[in-house]
C-alpha cells in the first residue's frame, strides 16, 4: 500500500472563490471575532470544515435503524459527550441539536473569544494581542494560540498568566478597562430603555497599550507579532 508522506488537509476551501454574498459574510465574521487581518478567511474555513464533520457524523448516527443498544449506542454517547466537553451543546442535548450548531458557535469556543467574553480584554482584537503576547493562561499553562478550542472544564481556570503585569488588579490597564466596561454597561441599559442597539467596535488604544506593555515589561518572556502565533 502506498504511504503518503503528508496527511490530507482537513480544511475545505469554498467551492466557488468569488461569491459576493459569502465574501461579505466572511468579512463580517472576521471583523466580529477579531480574526487575522490577512488570512482570517482561512480561520473561518477551518471552523466550517470542522462543523461539517460534526454534522456528517450526527446525520450518520441519526440514520441508523437502532442506536439504543450495542456499538451504535456507545458511539452516540461518546460523540455527544465529546460535543458537550467542547461546549458546543448542553448536557441534555441530542443528535438533532448538533445539526443546529452554527459557525458562530464554533468561533465562540476559540480562546480569543472566551478571553473577551470573560472580561479579560476590552475587545476581540485586544484579546488576540493579549494571547499572542503571553498574558493569558489556562491554569498554569501560558497560552499563545488565539484559535485554541477551550473545553468547558477549562473555562473556570482561564486567567491572566503568572508573568503578566495585568495580574495586578490595580494595574492602570485593568482599572481603565473596568471603567470602560461600566460605561458600556450604562450605555446598553439606556439604549434598552429606548429600544436602541449599540454597535460594538474595537478599541485600538487598548491594543497599542497591550503591545507596549509586552515590549516594556521584563516579566513577559518573548513577544509575538500581532498577526502571528495562530494555529
Amino acid at each position: 500500500m502506498r504511504q503518503h508522506k503528508f496527511s490530507r488537509p482537513k480544511t475545505q476551501t469554498p467551492t466557488h472563490p468569488w461569491k459576493a454574498e459569502r465574501i461579505e459574510e466572511e468579512h463580517a465574521l472576521k471583523d466580529q471575532y477579531g480574526l487575522k487581518r490577512v488570512g482570517g478567511m482561512k480561520e473561518i474555513w477551518r471552523e466550517r470544515s470542522a462543523l461539517r464533520r460534526h454534522r456528517q457524523l450526527a446525520m450518520k448516527l441519526i440514520g441508523r435503524v437502532d442506536t439504543s443498544e450495542g456499538h451504535f449506542k456507545r458511539e452516540k454517547e461518546e460523540f455527544l459527550g465529546s460535543m458537550q466537553r467542547k461546549g458546543l451543546i448542553s448536557e441534555d442535548a441530542d443528535l438533532d441539536d448538533v445539526l443546529q450548531i452554527s459557525v458562530e458557535n464554533m468561533l465562540d469556543r476559540r480562546l480569543q473569544s472566551q478571553v473577551y467574553y470573560k472580561g479579560f480584554a476590552p475587545s476581540m482584537r485586544a484579546a488576540r494581542n493579549m494571547i499572542v503576547h503571553g498574558h493569558i493562561a489556562i491554569g498554569d499553562q501560558r497560552m499563545t494560540v488565539p484559535g485554541y478550542k477551550i473545553l468547558r472544564q477549562e473555562e473556570e481556570i482561564l486567567q491572566y498568566s503568572a508573568t503578566s503585569p495585568y495580574l495586578d488588579e490595580n494595574h492602570p490597564f485593568r482599572v481603565e478597562m473596568e471603567q470602560l466596561r461600566m460605561t458600556r454597561q450604562t450605555e446598553e441599559e439606556e439604549l434598552e430603555e429606548v429600544g436602541g442597539v449599540r454597535a460594538t467596535t474595537d478599541n485600538d488604544d487598548f491594543v497599542q497599550q497591550i503591545k507596549a506593555d509586552a515590549e516594556e515589561a521584563p516579566t513577559v518572556e518573548e513577544t509575538i507579532p500581532e498577526e502571528g502565533g495562530d494555529e
